[in-house]
C-alpha cells in the first residue's frame, strides 16, 4: 500500500518516460491544477503524485512510475486472482490520458486502464484485476500523457495491492 504520505514506497520513476511524476501537497497547488486534498488524509496538506501540463511539455508526452516487482511464484497471485485499488483524479480543461499497464519482465505490456480528458472534480476509486502470464514476474505501471495545455493535471493516490499479491 503506498499513500505518498512520506515517500514514493518503492515505486521508481521509469525510463521510458519524458518527465516525472511529482510528489505534492494541495497546499502548494496553484488553484485548478488538481484536487483541494488528497484522498488519504482529505486535508491540503496531504500528499499524492500528480503531473501537470504545463508550457514545458509538449501534448503526447509521458511520464510514467512502475511498482516494485510482483512475483508470480506467489501461488495466491495467479490469474484474475491479484488486483491493484488506486484513487484517480483528473479535472481541468487540457486533460491528457491515464493508461495503466501490465508490464511482463519480459517487458511485455498490456493496458488495463486507458482514460483520456477530464474525468471530474474529486477522487474516484478504481480496481483492476491483475491478469497473468504463467509463472512471469510482473510490475504495474502508470503513464500520464501530457494533455494540450496548462490547465489540467492527473494525480494519484492509495495505490494498493490485493493480499494476494
Amino acid at each position: 500500500h503506498c499513500n505518498f504520505e512520506f515517500d514514493l514506497c518503492g515505486w521508481k520513476q521509469d525510463k521510458n518516460g519524458d518527465f516525472d511524476w511529482h510528489l505534492r501537497t494541495s497546499s502548494t497547488a496553484k488553484l485548478g491544477t488538481g484536487p483541494a486534498t488528497d484522498h488519504t488524509l482529505q486535508e491540503p496538506s496531504g500528499h499524492y503524485i500528480f503531473i501537470k501540463n504545463s508550457f514545458f511539455h509538449l501534448p503526447g508526452q509521458k511520464c510514467r512510475i512502475s511498482s516494485p516487482i510482483l512475483s508470480r511464484k506467489n501461488k495466491n497471485c495467479k490469474v484474475g486472482d491479484g488486483v491493484i485499488i488506486f484513487y484517480y483524479h483528473m479535472y481541468g480543461a487540457h486533460i491528457g490520458s491515464l493508461i495503466v499497464y501490465q508490464r511482463s519482465t519480459l517487458k511485455h505490456e498490456k493496458v488495463l486502464l486507458n482514460l483520456t480528458g477530464n474525468q471530474g472534480n474529486f477522487w474516484q476509486r478504481k480496481a483492476l484485476t491483475l491478469s497473468g502470464d504463467g509463472d512471469e514476474d510482473f510490475q504495474v505501471v502508470f503513464e500520464g500523457i501530457a494533455g494540450e495545455g496548462p490547465k489540467d493535471g492527473i494525480a494519484l493516490d492509495d495505490l494498493t495491492f490485493s493480499r494476494e499479491c
